[in-house]
């Protein structure tokens, strides 16, 4: 059985009454050392081997061309960074070495990082722009165009700062008709863009607002930070409502303003451009009735001068002249036409003479004027030329120049002849 080792044993290759130390012990030495001296301090690196644990820890190394340390950065700390650590950035650490004395490694434990040449919120705003882009939430073509006349105006602000005043004081002045909801939310500081989003989807939810201004006052970047929160583009992104984004100054660009569907430099020229100016259409109304009023008497003289005009023509002086002109185009055409029938009936008469006189002269009455007759069977009608055409008994009728005589066939003579009763 080994027994734990004397630490005021000597051997020939240790000086008499030196301690020798155990490896525990040096490790803890040293750790008490680094931990003292370099309590706190800043340095710069290359973020190499990230790793996020599940439990929220960040780990990584940092290096630069001549060596490298592990470094490990809590999840109290590594929740409060703006912008989205990766792989191969430069950054700067504020923190304090510690040592593992299991392995005996030494580390550094981040307390603050900042991206090295560019500010934290800017490095982050940098990113979520990048990201929103290319998922097409600054696309022109999705934003819409605000209501020409809103009946109810949301404001999503403070209800105490000066942004909210100045938007109630314009809106009534403008537009006395407009409905206007508050919907109160802080506007900067820890939770303000989680307020911001959730008071955009209510508003969806509820229904009844035709436009929500979202807006506050100038300040700092780190004061306007909630309007640059991915989670406040997302609500005014799937908003069915359109969104004025009012956050700072001329300045200021956010984040919510490349997403809502029109931005304002100011609140107060948000609620200039969401509603109308009633002394505006008012005036311009009666610009509209005085431009209708002239027209209107304009094309009245117009008329006037025209109908004058008419009036003065032969044809209005002497309406039935022109009917008596086509009364008598009539009349000269029915005498017209009225000729050339008398002449055409004239001409039917000649040639219907010539032509009667040809039949009659063809006719067989004029051969029986010259005292000829035509004999006909009675049956049939057929003309008797040979007496053995006829049987005896038949009737035969015979034609004379006036009238005709109707004869029985007794028999025929011997001459060939036929004899008749």
């Amino acid at each position: 059985m080994l027994r734990p080792l004397d630490k005021t044993l000597s051997s020939p290759a240790v000086p008499a009454g030196v301690k020798v130390l155990t490896i525990g012990e040096l490790t803890r030495a040293v750790k008490g050392v680094l931990e003292q001296d370099f309590a706190s301090f800043w340095a710069t690196g290359e973020v190499s081997n990230l790793k996020r644990h599940s439990s929220g820890h960040i780990y990584m190394t940092l290096k630069d061309a001549e060596s490298q340390i592990r470094a490990v950065m809590w999840r109290s700390q590594a929740m409060r960074l703006r912008f989205d650590l990766r792989e191969g950035m430069e950054v700067v650490v504020r923190g304090r070495l510690t040592v593992y004395v299991p392995r005996g490694e030494y580390q550094i434990q981040i307390e603050e990082l900042q991206p090295k040449g560019i500010g934290a919120l800017e490095l982050a705003l940098r990113q979520l722009k990048e990201k929103l882009h290319k998922l097409g939430y600054f696309a022109p073509g999705r934003k819409r165009p605000l209501p020409r006349f809103p009946a109810r105006v949301a404001l999503v602000t403070s209800p105490s700062g000066a942004a909210v005043r100045d938007m109630l004081e314009i809106l009534g002045r403008r537009w006395p008709a407009v409905e206007v909801w508050i919907c109160p939310v802080r506007v900067q500081g820890d939770g303000a863009a989680e307020e911001v989003a959730a008071a955009i989807r209510l508003l969806n939810r509820v229904l009844g607002a035709d436009v929500i201004i979202v807006g506050r006052g100038g300040g700092s970047t780190e004061d306007l930070w909630a309007f640059n929160a991915e989670c406040v583009a997302h609500a005014i992104f799937q908003s069915l409502i359109p969104v004025v984004s009012a956050v700072g100054h001329e300045i200021d660009l956010t984040i919510a303003d490349l997403v809502a569907d029109c931005r304002a430099l100011t609140p107060s020229e948000a609620a200039e451009r969401v509603v109308p100016d009633l002394q505006e259409l008012l005036t311009g109304l009666g610009r509209i009735e005085t431009q209708l009023r002239t027209s209107l008497w304009e094309q009245l003289e117009a008329s006037r001068r025209r109908v004058h005009d008419l009036a003065q023509r032969r044809s209005f002086r002497l309406p039935l002249e022109r009917l008596r002109d086509h009364e008598r185009r009539l009349d000269d055409g029915g005498e017209r036409i009225e000729r050339a029938m008398r002449q055409r009936l004239a001409g039917w008469r000649e040639r219907l003479g010539a032509q009667a006189a040809q039949l009659k002269g063809l006719s067989p009455l004029n051969v029986l004027g010259r005292g000829y007759s035509l004999t006909r069977r009675e049956t049939d009608k057929a003309v008797v030329r040979s007496p053995d055409q006829v049987r005896p008994g038949e009737l035969l009728v015979t034609e004379l120049q006036h009238g005709r005589i109707v004869s029985r066939v007794e028999q025929p003579d011997e001459a060939g002849g036929l004899a008749v009763s």
